[in-house]
């Protein structure tokens, strides 16, 4: 059995994406680090409708807590692999850089950054195995043009785009496919914080996008009809960056 695992998917484009994909009849295995009631919605929600979840409980930021999980989830499947990894775990820490400790640049290079890194280096293996694996990569507007008061966030974020275009050459004989969606400003509990009112001023539609919209796009990246679209960085704004 084939599986998709997605991180950082309890809640808002993380739920949207384990949903549309278990719709799509993957097996989703839903990565949480400390939520377990929203994880256990997100749960709900997909049984609800027929689809196939498990739950998966690790910080992406740490290496070796990654590694203990997926061992352990592999052991348990020996004869299933994660043929889908999106990765989309995330954090905001927004302050203007003269204001930034040291913890707010690496909490969140550490998890937007070294969670792609400590993840994808452990599921690849059997993606190159079976000759087949799709790798979404959930960067952000932020690291296509950069916003004031997140160089902590657009750093990382420019640097998931880097490793999503080298890995996708490194990895491309063997019909792996790496690629990236980078949403503008999406209706999300990470972004309620956000003056929406005057933002979606500047959005050409006028709105800011649904979780659902962006989890419709990386349904499309995790299927087999889009073997021949790797190191691509899609945006998903509206139209306020182009």
């Amino acid at each position: 059995m084939e599986y998709a695992l997605v991180t950082g998917g309890s809640r808002g484009i993380g739920r949207a994406i384990c949903q549309k994909l278990a719709y799509n009849g993957f097996s989703i295995i839903v990565n949480y680090k400390s939520n377990e009631m929203a994880a256990l919605e997100t749960k709900k929600m997909i049984e609800d409708e027929g689809g196939r979840v498990e739950l998966l409980q690790f910080d992406v930021s740490d290496g070796t807590a990654v590694d203990v999980a997926i061992e352990k989830w592999q052991q348990a499947h020996p004869e299933d692999y994660i043929s889908v990894l999106v990765n989309n775990a995330g954090i905001r820490k927004d302050t203007m850089m003269i204001f930034m400790q040291d913890e707010d640049w690496q909490d969140v290079i550490n998890t937007n950054l070294f969670g792609f890194f400590y993840i994808t280096r452990r599921v690849l293996k059997d993606m190159l195995t079976h000759r087949y694996g799709r790798i979404i990569n959930v960067a952000s507007l932020s690291g296509l043009k950069g916003l004031p008061g997140q160089v902590n966030y657009s750093a990382a974020k420019a640097a998931l785009i880097g490793a999503t275009k080298s890995l996708a050459q490194e990895v491309g004989a063997r019909k792996v496919t790496v690629n990236a969606v980078a949403p503008g400003f999406i209706a999300t509990d990470m972004t309620e914080d956000l003056d929406e009112a005057n933002l979606k001023k500047m959005i050409p539609v006028g709105r800011f996008g649904r979780p659902e919209e962006v989890a419709s796009l990386v349904n499309f990246l995790a299927s087999r009809e889009a073997a021949y679209i790797t190191g691509e960085v899609v945006s998903i704004n509206g139209g306020l960056y182009t």
